[in-house]
């Protein structure tokens, strides 16, 4: 199979806006700039994002949020100098526990609300004795219902 490239298409209310946001997130223009749409094609990571211009977007909805993982603690100060030259708000976290690994990230929200954080992996996994087996016992689902009480990464 040839590479691979993910493709994500959002909605968005102000197409320009979000132009700016994007160019500033990717730092890159993008390849194609129509009155209702923009398509950027992004080397690193592989993708392939579009915005659709909308009358109105659904914030919440099922996505919890988007991010792109980089090599180093570097790379993210990389972002974090990028998001503060264009102007973005922008939160930082340090040798956080977030999705049982231990990360240093930046977090950005686009003009439509869509969260996107910056991340890199420290320690891949911060519990690996609580690892379930394939198959759940009555145990290992009220663990489940405790665990959907506290949400990761958002």
């Amino acid at each position: 199979m040839a590479t691979l490239k993910t493709h994500v298409a959002l909605k968005v209310t102000n197409l320009e806006k979000s132009i700016e946001f994007y160019q500033a997130m990717f730092g890159v223009e993008p390849m194609k700039h129509k009155v209702d749409y923009a398509k950027f094609d992004i080397a690193s990571p592989p993708l392939n994002l579009t915005l659709n211009l909308a009358t109105s977007v659904v914030s919440g909805g099922a996505l919890s949020h988007l991010g792109v993982q980089v090599e180093s603690t570097e790379d993210v100060k990389a972002a974090i100098k990028r998001f503060g030259d264009a102007g973005l708000n922008l939160f930082t976290e340090e040798n956080t526990d977030c999705c049982y690994a231990l990360q240093d990230k930046v977090w950005v929200t686009d003009p439509d609300g869509n969260q996107w954080e910056v991340f890199v992996v420290k320690v891949a996994d911060t519990t690996p004795e609580q690892n379930l087996s394939t198959t759940v016992n009555s145990d290992d689902a009220s663990a489940v219902a405790t665990a959907l009480k506290k949400p990761c990464c958002a």
